[in-house]
């Protein structure tokens, strides 16, 4: 994203110094004169000790920085965001090039602000000449490394280009062997050629060994991976570890039957992009041709097992009528019934028999009381619930926690009037597996057959309320008629005193925060989308008064985020 200082043409000594100070340090605190740079391109890196990504990304930035260091004309400039002189020190001697003296506070926060620095780390390269190249350096440089020189829209370009040339051509080669490396090693330590992989099918299998769902899959995978060998399947793996501990990496690969690449070669991270790596554990499978068979198969395999192999279009579609019979035969008792566990619970531990709800429209409620998201979403929910049992009885919401302990799963249950599934119940897991649950909250309607209606009847409920029940197609249609007929009359664009600078045009959002009075909104908003700036159409044409809401707290266990609307699995 370009800034809006892109196309500006900066006076490098004017743009670094101060009224007292013509010089930057280097990491030993030598003084180098600013007028040295002129003629050169400049990266401003704008980074901090105490930040986790920044301390990731800059011995990237410094392998770069040194690899370029014989052509003479780059140079990078280190602004720091440390908040005190010693933290800045300890971490600016770990740098190979040039810093504004922490000291110099002014010019600091004057380079923040004019380069519009949002986040960190981050880093803008401006040319010999003074202009701006990009303020997307960071992503560059982990894209491209040292070939993104000279850092030009030209050469980003053609590096582009020449990725999608690589794409088309690809080989198990291209992807796995580099001018230094022609091997993969094995867990005793030996080097295979990648040449003896050829023509087989290989699993490209990224992992880290510090997230539990890579250890619970990868024990799910040696199992599928076992009995395929055993079978005299022509099917490999090579591990590709993202770790950044030495020893966490031998640990996990000792016990491995597979292939890996060695630990933090070049090649793990320029594959993860490559691939476009969004989730972990990925398992990306080659054909034995050296092309792409398929981006990510771990979903797969966690369900299906060797059912899966050898993942090919024709096996995916068998797999998908499989699904479709599943669905089709699925009833409550199928889904909530595990041998003897044939009830939920009410208040008091009170046990419902799932027979008595048999008929009933069940509302699935995914759920837990370290989540923000959900706190926030409970009295919605629980609104709806007393709205629609008024005018339905055959309805039923059924509490399924992701909570830690049993104390957190009572607090949190006390405060619902409907059913749940037992803490600790193995139902939890094997509903959250069934309903593919990755984030939280999730609501999942059940119809009164026992099949699935929906899957985002937690959407429908925070923007419908009680108005979305039963949760049907055929009801959402019906609602979306409604508010269609509610915006009749209203103009497509006007102006407010709250957003001056452009035209709010009338769009439909599904959830967002009015910027008049902090509420939440559904549906319509007048909006300016290149500011991200919404008003709730009441609030833009009758200029209502706004309240003020809060959030709570609560530490989140490991391996999930919480981004504000929705605790995700990391």
């Amino acid at each position: 994203m370009g800034s809006d200082d892109g196309f500006a043409v900066h006076d490098i000594v004017s743009l670094l110094s101060s009224p007292d100070r013509d010089y930057l340090i280097s990491n030993n605190g030598n003084q180098v004169k600013i007028t040295s740079l002129r003629g050169k391109k400049l990266g401003l890196y704008f980074s901090a000790s105490w930040c986790g990504p920044c301390r990731r990304f800059t011995p990237e930035l410094a392998e770069v920085y040194n690899g370029l260091s014989l052509k003479g004309d780059f140079e990078i400039i280190f602004v720091s965001a440390d908040e005190d002189d010693e933290m800045f020190e300890e971490y600016c001697s770990e740098m190979p090039w040039l810093a504004i003296p922490f000291s110099d506070s002014d010019t600091r926060d004057h380079l923040d602000e004019l380069f519009r620095v949002r986040g960190i780390p981050h880093l803008v390269i401006i040319g010999e000449n003074g202009k701006v190249l990009t303020d997307s350096g960071v992503e560059i440089i982990r894209e491209y490394g040292v070939d993104s020189f000279p850092f030009t829209a030209e050469r980003i370009k053609e590096l582009k280009e020449l990725e999608e040339v690589a794409k088309k051509e690809q080989s198990l080669k291209s992807i796995l062997v580099t001018h230094s490396r022609d091997f993969v090693i094995s867990a005793s330590g030996m080097n295979v050629p990648v040449s003896g992989l050829e023509g087989e099918l290989v699993g490209l299998y990224f992992s880290l060994s510090s997230y539990k769902s890579c250890v619970d899959f990868t024990s799910k995978l040696v199992d599928v991976y076992t009995k395929l060998k055993a079978m005299g399947e022509r099917f490999e793996i090579v591990m590709i570890a993202l770790d950044d501990d030495e020893e966490s990496f031998d640990e996990g690969f000792r016990s491995m039957p597979w292939f890996a690449l060695p630990f933090k070669d070049k090649s793990c991270r320029k594959l993860a992009r490559y691939f476009e790596l969004s989730t972990v554990p990925t398992l990306v499978i080659i054909g034995p041709d050296g092309k792409t068979l398929h981006s990510n198969v771990a979903e797969a395999v966690e369900e299906y097992g060797i059912q899966a192999y050898p993942f090919t279009p024709a096996k995916f579609a068998e797999l998908e009528e499989i699904e479709k019979a599943k669905q089709e035969a699925q009833t409550l008792k199928s889904i909530l019934v595990s041998g003897s566990q044939d009830y939920v619970i009410g208040k008091h531990g009170a046990k419902v028999p799932v027979s008595d709800l048999v008929g009933k429209n069940i509302l699935l409620y995914f759920s837990a009381h370290w989540c923000p998201p959900c706190r926030a979403f409970l009295p919605k929910l629980t609104e709806a619930y007393h709205k629609i049992k008024a005018k339905d009885s055959a309805f039923e919401v059924i509490f399924i926690s992701s909570d830690r302990d049993q104390t957190s799963f009572d607090d949190f249950f006390s405060g619902m009037p409907w059913l749940a599934v037992p803490f600790g119940d193995e139902r939890a897991a094997s509903l959250s597996k069934i309903f593919k649950v990755q984030g939280l909250p999730m609501a999942v309607a059940i119809g009164p057959t026992g099949r699935t209606v929906t899957k985002q009847a937690r959407d429908l409920v925070s923007v419908h309320g009680a108005d979305a029940y039963p949760f049907t197609d055929e009801r959402v249609k019906e609602i979306e008629a409604q508010y269609e007929e509610m915006a009749k009359g209203w103009p497509d664009k006007l102006r407010h005193a709250l957003h001056e600078e452009h035209e709010l045009g009338l769009t439909q959002r599904r959830i967002y925060t009015c910027d008049g009075c902090e509420e939440e909104g559904h549906v319509w908003a007048f909006s300016c989308e290149e500011c991200d700036f919404y008003l709730h159409t009441n609030c833009a044409l009758e200029d209502d008064k706004a309240n003020e809401d809060d959030g709570m707290d609560e530490e989140k266990p490991d391996g999930w985020i919480c981004d504000g609307e929705v605790c995700f699995k990391a």
